[in-house]
């Protein structure tokens, strides 16, 4: 049995040809506990909820993604780039990598939506949205068009507050995510990423009114977020799968 593989702030596993290249830009992240036995069923075979201190997480992240590109070629200005929100949760698989699982991720732009569905079978959905920022306040609007369900909407308002100057070990846990879970091929695969340091800041949440949670099949959360951050973002290379989640 393989042990959980160590968090660390830096990527571990080097990605000398990236399948896409991109920018995430100004980042929040709402984060609320739940309990593992709520996440088991919602991920991939091969793979079980990552605990912190015996306690697992559900993700809202609402961001800019910022010219999308494939191999090494240049990021496309226009269909690259367009607002997302995602649902997450946090994995772990038989050889110990640490990843996240998107249940829901909301974009703005229909052909990134409908290749990320066909070609990489991930949870992407066609929504109107935007991102604004007022001086140290950024707010991400989001509602969902297709497939659905309709009616899935997300408003979250955040006020940047104090630079980070060292994460504590939740939040750590929380950003330091150096892969994805996902399904390919009838078989869970890793995906790796690698990126710079996070440049993080905490947050205020000014306001959350959101259903997207629900819609993906988690509870509903009802205390306040444990966690609220914000970056203005980090460039991105993504790797293609590597071998199979499963012990």
């Amino acid at each position: 049995m393989f042990e959980p593989a160590p968090i660390t702030p830096d990527a571990p596993y080097p990605i000398a040809a990236p399948l896409l290249t991109q920018h995430w830009l100004d980042l929040c992240f709402v984060h609320w506990a739940v309990p593992p036995d709520a996440v088991a069923p919602l991920l991939p075979r091969g793979t079980s909820p990552d605990l912190h201190d015996g306690v697992t997480y559900v993700g809202l992240v609402a961001f800019r993604m910022h010219r999308v590109g494939w191999l090494r070629l240049p990021g496309l200005p226009y269909l690259g780039s367009f607002p997302e929100t995602n649902v997450r949760l946090y994995s772990v698989d038989g050889h110990g990598r640490r990843g996240v699982v998107f249940r829901s991720m909301d974009a703005s732009r229909l052909l990134p939506v409908l290749i990320g569905r066909a070609g990489f079978r991930l949870p992407y959905l066609w929504s109107r949205m935007r991102v604004r920022a007022s001086g140290d306040t950024v707010t991400y609007s989001s509602s969902r068009r297709w497939p659905g369900p309709r009616g899935a909407d997300s408003r979250i308002v955040v006020r940047r507050g104090e630079r980070v100057a060292e994460p504590t070990e939740l939040e750590h846990f929380l950003t330091a995510r150096w892969g994805m879970h996902n399904t390919f091929f009838r078989a869970a695969s890793f995906l790796p990423n690698d990126h710079p340091r996070w440049p993080l800041f905490r947050a205020e949440l000014v306001d959350c009114e959101e259903n997207l949670v629900a819609a993906a099949g988690l509870p509903v959360p009802r205390e306040a977020p444990v966690s609220v951050l914000y970056s203005p973002g980090v460039p991105v290379r993504l790797g293609g799968p590597l071998r199979p989640a499963g012990r």
